[in-house]
């Protein structure tokens, strides 16, 4: 099975262009944090390049931007070449099924205004921390 689940930002604006035969395809690149710390205490940084095709590739052109936030599913493709130097190159791509846009939608009435009508996500109030329950009070 070959399958990547990926949540990240994109680095910059997509790239929309269209095959000889007009399908659509847009390419970006996702910065998609490391769950662990490195050595030194910081948390590194993958950048991957994602290739969206068809009626997805228009979507993600059309409402994706530098620094959204996105989800993607999809395969993990190898490919090489020859440069024109005379060496392969490699390049590892992932070939995205899904596409979830998880940054909020700006309105038109918030790019003009500068400020939200709204919070774009409902905030919610802190639940009292759960406390640990003894074996013998299971019921089970």
């Amino acid at each position: 099975m070959n399958k990547a689940c990926l949540v990240g930002n994109l680095t910059k604006d997509p790239e929309l262009t269209t095959t000889t035969s007009g399908i659509s395809m847009c390419k970006f690149t996702l910065a998609v944090n490391r769950r662990f710390l490195n050595a030194d205490g910081n948390r590194e940084t993958d950048f991957l390049p994602i290739i969206v095709w068809r009626a997805q590739a228009d979507n993600c052109a059309k409402y994706l931007k530098k620094g959204n936030k996105a989800a993607v599913v999809g395969a993990i493709q190898v490919r090489s070449y020859d440069a024109q130097d005379g060496t392969k190159r490699y390049v590892t791509e992932i070939i995205a099924d899904e596409v979830q846009f998880l940054s909020a939608k700006e309105s038109i009435a918030d790019q003009v205004s500068g400020e939200p009508d709204e919070p774009a996500m409902p905030r919610y109030e802190k639940k009292a921390e759960l406390k640990p329950v003894e074996d013998e009070d299971l019921p089970f």
